[in-house]
């Protein structure tokens, strides 16, 4: 499995931006996908998961209200809409797959996830 994200780049406070990551391969195992981002100096930290194939969702309580993931399962494409940005949302951002069938607390655990891409990065400036 290979994931491809795009969307990445610049904006300004308050804007918005849409990430995309498509995914090639066997995604008959998709079971989840994910975004995660990682800012300068610090870890790896959860943003959002969904089901491939079913509606469970789960963000970040920083992001919630904000950022919404979808699933095109049409273009095996999985997409993290941000709106509001703030410069703390700066960061590298990283879509992930899981091909377990996760429990919802389990979905912001980047261990659960086995395929990942190399990055995108979004600035947001003041």
């Amino acid at each position: 499995v290979q994931l491809q994200a795009s969307g990445g780049g610049w904006v300004q406070v308050g804007g918005s931006l849409r990430l995309a990551c498509a995914v090639s391969g066997r995604t008959s195992s998709n079971y989840q996908v994910g975004w995660f981002r990682q800012a300068p100096g610090k870890g790896r930290d959860f943003v959002a998961a969904r089901d491939w194939m079913a509606y469970r969702t789960r963000y970040a309580d920083s992001v919630k209200g904000r950022f919404t993931i979808s699933i095109d399962r049409a273009k095996n494409t999985a997409y993290l809409a941000m709106n509001s940005l703030q410069p703390e949302d700066t960061a590298v951002y990283f879509c992930a797959r899981s091909s377990r069938n996760n429990i919802l607390s389990a979905m912001s655990d980047p261990a659960r996830y086995d395929s990942w891409n190399q990055g995108t990065q979004v600035t947001v400036s003041s």
